[in-house]
């Protein structure tokens, strides 16, 4: 069984910075990618930025210059950095993690969500 729990989401005004944090824990073999997505209200869900193993980033056009994903490998975390803020960032942001329980199939897997807003 592999989890995913989410912290740090929260309110804050534009202009400010928050932190995400994402801990993958269970029966882990190896996680090749790990990433945020967000869904705003109304809007479909959407890569925000994802982090390979070997540290290889990708970011959304939206995101890119604000916002820094970095990822703890011995700690199974992935973390999303996210400075200068607008309300359109406002979004519940979801941790997804492609995770190989044994070293052979992968799976993907989704955190709960954490619930982002920023205000004007």
């Amino acid at each position: 069984q592999v989890q995913l729990v989410e912290s740090g989401g929260g309110l804050v005004q534009a202009g400010g910075s928050l932190r995400l944090s994402c801990a993958a824990s269970g029966s882990i073999f190896s996680i090749p990618v790990m990433g945020w997505y967000r869904q705003a209200p109304g809007k479909q869900r959407e890569l925000a930025a994802s982090i390979t193993s070997g540290g290889i980033t990708n970011y959304a056009d939206a995101v890119k210059g604000r916002f820094a994903i970095s990822r703890d490998n011995a700690k199974n975390t992935v973390y999303l950095q996210m400075n200068s803020l607008n309300p359109e960032d406002t979004a519940v942001y979801y941790c997804n993690a492609e995770i190989s329980p044994q070293g052979r199939v992968i799976f993907r897997y989704w955190g709960q969500g954490t619930q982002v807003t920023v205000s004007s």
